[in-house]
């Protein structure tokens, strides 16, 4: 076998590939990836066993990130929750994942970073010298049975209660990927961003992602007496809906926005065909967030970020670096934590 390197932005044969790879996501799309590129300028690349001039059967794809602050490092993917190699066989699994390790050593990159859902990196990750840099929880909504059985398996004070309960207080939604919309999603976003103490990723983002995901992307937000107050942003590949940003502000928690929000997404999703609703990562510390996915459902697996070479460990998100930058983005004016989060997200991929 030999190795072959390819552009996904460039080679056509990459589109008709992830649509039909049963393990594809919308993170594996061309439209994900563009959207990547044309925010960050990171180049991407799939390494693949196929000829060029072949039919694509394998590929793992990255993104080439280049940076004074953070180094340089080869990523599969920056700011996606998780990008399972695309590799059915396992022979060809390790002979890819054997000359990415060659090949590492003979470049300037820190580390290189495997994001998987299924678990199939972990015989190999281990045996090639490769370290497992974080874990996550990955919530799944099953939705095949009936809106109803949705209904009634959703956690009644959490869920249910509260979904009634905006309805009640005249909550109204509006979704699509207009200019409007989105910059309501953006306000709410910065609320939250900063309630985290933790600066928003940047506008031009969102617009990339609604111009190159198109009719993929939705942005729904609700509204009480004319004021956005929550908003979900949601992805579609194929049969499933990715829940990827929410964002809330938090005066007005007692309406029930949020929930009612995931139950509109939800009757949306399973209405259009969908038989699942990714609803992302999560933090294994971040005990509230888990504790509202889990009212969803409390089907859930691990998401593993596996690195190369061991000695690589995460930087940016550990210790009184992130203890003191937090304090700082709190104070921050919005203005201000905006602009830090244009300047930043280049880096952090």
């Amino acid at each position: 076998m030999q190795v072959y390197k390819i552009d996904p932005l460039g080679d056509p044969r990459w589109v008709e590939f992830t649509h039909g790879h049963a393990h594809a996501s919308v993170f594996h799309t061309r439209e994900w990836l563009d959207s990547i590129h044309r925010t960050y300028g990171y180049k991407a690349v799939v390494y693949t066993t196929s000829r060029p001039t072949g039919k694509l059967t394998n590929g793992l794809v990255f993104f080439g990130i280049r940076s004074w602050f953070t180094g340089s490092r080869l990523v599969s993917l920056p700011f996606s929750d998780h990008c399972e190699p695309l590799v059915d066989s396992a022979e060809e699994f390790d002979f890819l994942v054997d000359c990415l390790q060659a090949e590492m050593n003979h470049r300037d990159w820190r580390y290189v970073e495997v994001r998987t859902a299924n678990g199939q990196f972990e015989r190999k990750g281990q045996l090639a010298g490769f370290c497992l840099a974080d874990s996550y929880y990955l919530h799944r909504l099953d939705l095949r049975p009936s809106l109803d059985e949705i209904f009634q398996s959703l956690h009644k004070d959490s869920a249910q209660r509260r979904i009634r309960r905006a309805e009640k207080a005249g909550v109204s939604f509006k979704s699509g990927r207009s200019e409007s919309l989105l910059r309501d999603f953006y306000a709410l976003l910065l609320l939250t961003r900063k309630r985290h103490r933790l600066p928003p990723q940047p506008f031009v983002w969102f617009q990339n992602l609604a111009e190159c995901m198109a009719d993929a992307l939705d942005v729904r937000i609700a509204y009480w007496d004319g004021l956005p107050i929550a908003s979900v942003l949601t992805l579609r590949f194929r049969n499933t809906t990715y829940y990827k940003y929410g964002c809330s502000d938090a005066r007005f928690h007692n309406l029930g926005a949020m929930p009612a929000l995931f139950w509109e997404t939800i009757q949306a999703s399973k209405t259009g065909g969908c038989a699942e609703f990714d609803l992302g990562r999560s933090e294994c510390d971040n005990e509230k967030l888990i504790a509202f996915k889990n009212h969803w459902t409390r089907e859930h697996s691990r998401l593993q970020y596996w690195r190369y070479p061991a000695s690589s460990r995460p930087s940016l998100t550990e210790g009184w670096k992130l203890r003191m930058a937090k304090r700082a983005f709190a104070y921050m004016p919005n203005s201000l934590l905006a602009l830090t989060g244009r300047l930043a997200y280049r880096h952090i991929g």
